[in-house]
């Protein structure tokens, strides 16, 4: 929605909804866009990223835990290549 920036001092409040609802909002002066509202993306705080990262480490866990009860083979990954090297760690 293009919006004439002498129309938008009144509808100001209203103009800050919709670009909170996701519409683009371009202010104009002569029929000319000069400005773009949009919504500011909120950014995690330090608690909610510890708080992530304390559940994929669950997630892996439990993942980890369901294989080996199932007796499936969970190799290292710092092992996983171990082929491809000879017995003093040159490939093959």
């Amino acid at each position: 929605m293009n919006v004439p920036i002498s129309e938008a001092k009144g509808q100001l409040t209203d103009l800050v909804r919709r670009a909170e609802a996701g519409e683009e909002v371009v202010l104009t002066r002569h029929g000319q866009p000069v400005a773009k509202l949009v919504p500011v993306e909120r950014k995690p705080t330090t608690e909610e990223k510890r708080q992530a990262l304390e559940r994929v480490a669950e997630i892996a866990k439990a993942a980890r835990e369901a294989r080996e009860a199932r007796g499936e083979v969970t190799e290292s990954a710092a092992r996983s290549q171990d082929f491809l090297y000879d017995e003093h760690g040159l490939p093959k």
